[in-house]
């Protein structure tokens, strides 16, 4: 029986991401992915799990996730107790990728739990079973974090980033994001250059008061609803601007702009 190779992920890069991102994993050291929301970071990953071979387990950060949640419990079932891993153990035991996702939002006991896989150790010491796991070969420790939603909000102490081979990420130039919306989504090059253009005058709003802005991900999904024949006007409004802002006023500026751009 034939094995499925599944294709590659698609990812542009646009330095030497890729480079970097190898070398720190055949080194076992962790790697800290910073940059805004939908600018590439879990798709960056999900293409470097796959160029190198390793089952990738992604974990969404939450205030609501506790260190039991992601090391593993002990469950009844059938009147008998069994243990349920958690997602870490299963990356660490199995050499996979983890990938935490906006690790900013984790718990504090969460983050505590890390540190020994973040240093020389590369251990998990799971209290409920009295276990210490060792890092198969091949485990490598991946978050990310948006700095700039978590201004005032939480921030990573020094103790946690300096554990971290860190890559700084953010929106593509104007020609790589029209490559990857055209990619990505199947329109022509002229509208994938008008939502770039779009997406620029967006970003560049100081005084909107927008707590996040149009990222690559909305402009690509803005692109398949065109592609698939909703009016671009529309596509823009329920794509980009009704997924930005609440406010009446900066909904309005934004359609304005989006008339402009189409």
């Amino acid at each position: 029986m034939n094995a499925i190779h599944e294709p590659a992920p698609y990812y542009r890069a646009v330095g030497d991401e890729e480079l970097v991102f190898a070398k720190a994993h055949g080194l076992g050291l962790p790697i800290m992915l910073k940059g805004p929301t939908g600018c590439g970071k879990s798709r960056f990953v999900e293409k470097m799990a796959h160029t190198l071979g390793r089952p990738l387990i992604t974990v969404a950060c939450h205030d609501d996730t506790s260190a039991t949640d992601l090391l593993g419990r002990y469950l009844v079932q059938g009147g008998d107790t069994v243990w349920q891993e958690g997602p870490v153990a299963r990356a660490v035991a199995n050499g996979a990728i983890l990938y935490l996702d906006e690790i900013a939002e984790a718990r504090d006991d969460v983050i505590v739990v890390l540190h020994p896989l973040s240093d020389h150790r590369r251990t998990l010491y799971v209290d409920r079973r009295n276990e210490t796991i060792r890092a198969a070969e091949g485990f490598t420790l991946v978050a990310s974090f948006n700095p700039g939603y978590q201004r005032g909000f939480k921030e990573l102490k020094p103790s946690t980033r300096q554990r971290f081979v860190t890559m700084a990420f953010d929106y593509p130039a104007p020609d790589v994001e029209t490559e990857v919306i055209v990619r990505e989504s199947g329109v022509d090059l002229s509208t994938a250059k008008r939502l770039v253009a779009l997406g620029r005058k967006v970003r560049k709003l100081e005084t909107a008061g927008l707590r996040e802005t149009v990222s690559t991900r909305l402009l690509v999904q803005t692109a398949r609803l065109i592609g698939a024949g909703l009016p671009p006007r529309t596509a823009c409004d329920v794509g980009i601007v009704e997924a930005i802002t609440d406010d009446a006023s900066v909904r309005e500026a934004l359609s304005d702009l989006a008339s402009l751009a189409f």
